[in-house]
């Protein structure tokens, strides 16, 4: 483990080599965090094993990690909320907006999305493929846990439609769903990978703005939640991330963490 200290220099004092600083670090808790590498594949990746992973990402999605993604999204949500109007009206009037978002509805669509997971577990499943299934099934699992959680946030929060046709607009489902699909995909396949598909969700989102279904709040927490789920499916219960930032006298410590099998 590597820690990196900033801390003022009047609290610790002058130093030398024979009097280190022995002050022990008091854990701030893992506030910046990245999975590493692709998850291990599964003994099982059947329809029993995918229910009880279910159950296990719900079980899951209490975590210091989740809590600080939440945190993030509901700044950023909150920051770009006064703008809600102003960039509707202006994507709702633009002829070129029309159409490049046109095909978004569709293609980030819960069915849609669905349809290419189940493809992908079947494909797996067909070809005894373990590696493949189990994409298809985190895929799968990250769609359920994200539309179990943005329909509760629909329905207790009731925010109005910016088109009035209903009051389910926080948060939008179809970028909640888009962006747990590159999460998976994220974990799985790498930046190279990944990247494609969060500049498709980013896409969806933008479509949901131009149809005049979401206000820019509603889809930026929308991505939060799809993180959220991405990450919990696919984290398969470990917590080990290598940034931690902690309080140390007088100042704060960065550390970045090593762990090696």
């Amino acid at each position: 483990m590597v820690a990196l200290s900033f801390a003022g220099v009047s609290s610790l004092g002058a130093q030398t080599e024979r009097d280190p600083v022995t002050t022990p670090l008091v854990d701030f808790g893992q506030v910046v965090t990245q999975p590493a590498g692709p998850p291990p594949t599964p003994r099982h990746t059947g329809i029993k094993a995918m229910l009880k992973g279910l159950v296990t990402d719900v079980k899951n999605l209490p975590s210091r990690q989740n809590l600080f993604v939440v945190a993030v999204g509901s700044g950023l949500a909150l920051a770009v909320h006064p703008a809600d109007d102003n960039v509707n009206s202006h994507l709702v009037g633009s002829g070129w907006a029309k159409n490049a978002f046109t095909p978004g509805k569709i293609i980030g669509a819960t069915g849609t999305l669905l349809g290419t997971a189940a493809t992908v577990y079947a494909v797996g499943r067909i070809k005894d493929q373990p590696k493949v299934s189990h994409v298809g099934m985190d895929l799968i699992r990250s769609l359920a846990i994200t539309e179990g959680l943005t329909q509760a946030l629909k329905y207790s929060v009731r925010r109005e439609r910016p088109d009035h046709s209903g009051r389910n607009s926080f948060p939008s489902g179809h970028a909640s769903e888009t962006f747990a699909f590159a999460t998976a995909l994220e974990r799985h396949l790498g930046w190279r990978g990944a990247v494609p598909a969060y500049l498709f969700s980013s896409y969806v989102a933008a479509s949901r703005l131009r149809e005049n279904r979401h206000f820019l709040s509603d889809v930026v927490f929308g991505a939060t939640v799809g993180i959220i789920a991405g990450r919990t499916v696919t984290r398969h219960g470990r917590e080990n991330y290598p940034v931690e930032v902690a309080f140390v006298p007088g100042g704060a410590a960065v550390m970045f963490t090593r762990r090696s099998n």
